[in-house]
């Protein structure tokens, strides 16, 4: 396993991430899978021996049945709670009140805590916020997030979903503030959709905020399974939920190109896939799910995959996102200040 800085911080985390949102299935996360106990716990055993120490969840995943499944495979496994970077997330619904969602100061510090003691454990290593909420001042999240830091309830803070000028204002209004920062970013990021390329890859090695990628394989697209009239003789969760949102051809423009490397590796279109994403610098950790351990399996063997120079730039080339302004005129207007 290799292990990769989070962001600026000094903390450690492994390059693949076990994600648990097919831990449960109970409500709106059933599409995504319905794990029971133990088969959760048999996949987190599987991680945990190949070297993976970060799990991330959300207290939205199966109604919080999700966090509890979690914190209990840790337990059933006997495992270290301090050898594991434990993330989380804040900010969907989970109660019928009308406070019972958003980024207040009084729904962040209820979440927390109701996402510790389902996990059962003392503190988070990494606490995010699940999307952006427009109602609730920024200030109001920040300091309610750096309180939680100052009680010794959450190491890290990241954000998900985020515009990229919501990023900056909150690491700007962070930084003026002097309160905790970003440390992360959690973002969906694939070689068939680099939309993040165009405004918050270049402000996450700006700033120096680690990015985690979640739906690395476009919600299964990028299995190798579906064929480009959509067919997929296996089944799987793009059947049951069309996300997220992919340019189905220039995805299957990619895939003509994974499928005959792929025979050439050795690997899997998958594997290959995962191990793009490992290759690009902005990348912390990549987020994994399964639902079966020899998926589990197949996927942790992406660390170990490699490209040529020319393999990367013939990849670069088929999953390039069209030109775009302003950066294209960027690109024209800054070709005279470039490092020779």
């Amino acid at each position: 396993m290799q292990y990769r800085l989070l962001g600026q911080t000094g903390l450690k985390v492994s390059a693949l991430c076990l994600g648990t949102m097919t831990f449960g299935g109970k409500g709106r996360s059933a599409v995504t899978g319905a794990l029971d106990q133990t088969a959760a716990d048999e996949l987190l055993r599987r991680a945990v021996a190949a070297g993976v120490n970060f799990i991330d969840t959300a207290n939205v995943y199966s109604e919080g049945l999700s966090e509890e499944i979690t914190g209990q495979a840790i337990r059933n496994l006997g495992l270290d709670r301090d050898s594991l970077v434990l993330a989380t997330k804040v900010r969907g619904k989970m109660g019928e009140g009308p406070n019972d969602l958003g980024l207040t100061r009084k729904h962040i510090m209820q979440q927390a805590e109701a996402s510790l003691k389902r996990l059962n454990t003392d503190y988070l290593d990494l606490y995010q916020l699940h999307a952006y909420d427009p109602l609730t001042p920024l200030d109001e999240t920040l300091r309610a997030l750096d309180d939680l830091v100052r009680q010794g309830k959450v190491r890290y803070i990241g954000a998900s979903n985020l515009a990229a000028w919501q990023l900056m204002k909150a690491l700007a209004t962070a930084d003026s503030r002097q309160l905790e920062r970003f440390a992360s970013l959690q973002a969906y990021y694939t070689i068939a959709g680099r939309d993040l390329e165009r405004e918050m890859v270049p402000l996450l090695l700006d700033q120096k905020v680690g990015l985690l990628v979640w739906s690395p394989l476009a919600g299964g697209l990028l299995s190798g399974k579906y064929t480009r009239d959509g067919q997929n003789q296996e089944g799987g969760r793009r059947d049951r939920l069309d996300f997220p949102l992919v340019d189905r051809n220039r995805a299957f423009n990619v895939l003509d190109v994974l499928h005959p490397l792929a025979e050439t590796k050795g690997a899997t279109v998958a594997q290959l896939a995962l191990a793009w994403l490992l290759h690009q610098p902005v990348v912390s950790s990549v987020i994994m799910g399964a639902t079966k351990p020899e998926q589990l399996d197949a996927n942790l063997a992406a660390v170990d995959v490699t490209f040529t120079p020319e393999e990367l730039r013939h990849l670069e080339e088929v999953s390039q996102l069209p030109a775009e302004y302003p950066g294209w005129m960027l690109n024209y207007t800054t070709s005279d200040r470039t490092i020779s």
